[in-house]
């Protein structure tokens, strides 16, 4: 089982950047691709950005040149850095990490809340 543990959301400015982690915890695990998904009010749940083992990443239309996504495999830890935030970037924001052992799976953080606002 594997435990993910994010942080770094809060209200933030036009304009104004933040930085998400996720820390992920457990045994006996490797992960393949760590992500970042959000979900605005109403709207459903869509894919930020992904770093898969390797280092390869790929972003939304949306974010590219704003967002960058980071991985350290030392500590099983992304980060999203978001610059030049927008208020459209206001969502609930979740980590998934993809496992490769010992099964392929997925495991969703609980959420962390940015709010892009004047």
């Amino acid at each position: 089982q594997v435990q993910l543990v994010e942080s770094g959301g809060g209200l933030v400015q036009p304009g104004g950047s933040l930085r998400l982690s996720c820390a992920a915890s457990g045994s006996g695990f490797s992960i393949y691709a760590m992500s970042w998904y959000r979900q605005a009010p109403g709207k459903q749940r869509e894919l930020v950005a992904i770093v898969i083992s390797g280092g390869n990443t790929n972003y939304a239309d949306s974010v590219k040149g704003r967002f960058t996504i980071s991985r350290d495999n030392a500590k099983n830890t992304a980060y999203l850095q978001m610059n030049s935030l927008k208020p459209e970037d206001t969502a609930v924001y979740y980590c998934k990490v993809t496992t490769i052992a010992p099964s392929v799976s997925d495991y969703w953080g609980q959420g962390t809340q940015v709010t892009v606002s004047s």
